[in-house]
């Protein structure tokens, strides 16, 4: 089984400094649901891991939250992709908890809700706590210059980047780097 694990907000859809809360305010980027479904075609099963503290500070319900996702599910299907499972952190910030990104807890949520090793699997994301997350469990860090990210255009990444990690211009330009690894 492969697996690809995105972030949410900034890589999948467009993110907010208000936070997304509604479905109304849930839109995705520009060609971001076409590269889910080109990784599905190629044979990538799509998890989604998502900070969404937006529940933890009372934004909004997981009622709300579940309808976005359902918008998001929709929207996939009608280009022929799909989202196998979505993992989410609904704590704030100041809540101690091993879910919430940078900690890895929501990929080991992943290893054992699958029941495999996720060594070596791309993670996506568009912040460094997206991706160190994932490299504490042993994934390969993909940044997307969208979202948070796109303040990188044409910089070198901070020190607190995990090694290793490879930059692409957005999440069609990763599926691309992706379905053509073979």
């Amino acid at each position: 089984m492969k697996i690809c694990i995105l972030d949410r907000d900034g890589t999948i859809n467009a993110d907010s400094t208000e936070y997304i809360k509604s479905p109304q305010e849930w839109e995705p980027l520009p060609g971001a649901l076409e590269a889910i479904a080109r990784l599905n075609h190629a044979g990538w099963h799509v998890v989604v891991v998502t900070n969404q503290s937006g529940l933890g500070r009372g934004l909004f319900d997981v009622a709300t939250l579940n309808a976005m996702h359902t918008k998001m599910h929709t929207m996939l299907a009608a280009v022929g992709g799909r989202v196998d499972a979505i993992f989410y952190c609904p704590h704030a910030p100041d809540d101690v908890c091993r879910c919430r990104k940078p900690e890895p807890g929501l990929f080991e949520q992943i290893s054992e809700r699958y029941g495999i090793d996720i060594k070596g699997f791309p993670a996506v994301g568009d912040s460094a706590r997206d991706l160190i997350a994932g490299a504490a469990v042993g994934c390969i860090p993909h940044l997307v210059l969208t979202g948070k990210a796109a303040a990188y255009r044409g910089r070198e990444l901070p020190p607190e980047f995990p090694a290793g990690t490879v930059v692409h211009e957005d999440l069609a330009a990763f599926a691309e780097f992706l379905v053509t690894q073979g």
